[in-house]
């Protein structure tokens, strides 16, 4: 079971790491503007039509740079493995870190909806300007990231790693993140 926890604990890094990596992709492109801006882009269905700056650079990245999509939906996956495995990792038995990590993970997903600015539009949620869930989606990636970082350095200390147990915990990231 120790092993089982570890391994989850480990593939929960690795997710963190591609949400990251993802993350730092989008944010190149990302614009964090709540001001409404005539749009521009590809999407013939919409020219013409006042959007918000965040809204505009989700399409933008959507539909106009190369692998902007893929980046999206890989970060949208990752980010939801991550909620998922710390709710694994917790039945395993890490309560202490998991309820950080999951409450931290859930407001997390809530800044990173809101800092698209699409489906929380027009909610009470709306009312707090875009530039300050973009950056509340930032502090909780770097604490969601601390906390899991603290947690892996503190059971790879109990239980050290082996190069067959990482390749593991990689390959088996890998086929779930695809997988979905």
């Amino acid at each position: 079971m120790e092993r089982a926890r570890q391994l989850v604990g480990e593939m929960l890094v690795h997710c963190f790491v591609v949400v990251l990596l993802t993350g730092g992709f989008l944010t190149f492109f990302y614009t964090p503007g709540g001001r409404m801006v005539p749009y521009d882009g590809a999407y013939e269905q919409l020219r013409g039509t006042p959007v918000s700056a965040a809204y505009t650079s989700i399409l933008k990245i959507s539909l106009e740079v190369r692998g902007g999509l893929f980046m999206r939906q890989l970060h949208h996956s990752s980010a939801v493995l991550l909620v998922i495995g710390t709710v694994v990792w917790a039945l395993l038995g890490r309560f202490r870190y998991a309820l950080a990590v999951l409450g931290l993970g859930l407001l997390g997903g809530l800044s990173g909806y809101a800092a698209a600015d699409d489906l929380l539009s027009g909610t009470v949620l709306a009312k707090l300007p875009v530039p300050w869930w973009y950056g509340l989606h930032l502090l909780v990636a770097l604490a969601v990231g601390a906390a899991l970082v603290i947690s892996s350095r503190r059971e790879a200390a109990q239980h050290p790693r082996t190069l067959p147990f990482v390749a593991l915990s990689l390959g088996l990231t890998v086929l779930v993140i695809f997988g979905l």
